[in-house]
C-alpha cells in the first residue's frame, strides 16, 4: 500500500484519467474529490463488499432457484 500525506487542495493522479483531491479535513474526517471516468466504478469501502457478496451469492444460485425467482 502507498501511503501519501496530502494537504486540503491538493492531490494525486492515478494513471492518466483518475484524480483524487483532499477538500476538507475537519474533526477526523477527511472529504476526498474524485473525478473518474464513467466507466469507471468508485465505492466505498462498504458498498464494495456488499456487491462481492451480492455477486458471490448470485454465482451459487441454480437453475430452479432462477425458476422461482
Amino acid at each position: 500500500m502507498l501511503v501519501l500525506t496530502r494537504k486540503p487542495g491538493e492531490g494525486i493522479w492515478i494513471g492518466d484519467d483518475i484524480r483524487v483531491r483532499v477538500l476538507e479535513v475537519r474533526d477526523g474526517q477527511v472529504r476526498l474529490g474524485i473525478q473518474a471516468p464513467e466507466n469507471k466504478g468508485v465505492y466505498r469501502d462498504e458498498v464494495y463488499e456488499r456487491i462481492l457478496a451480492l455477486n458471490l451469492l448470485a454465482s451459487r444460485l441454480n437453475d430452479e432457484d432462477i425458476e422461482q425467482l
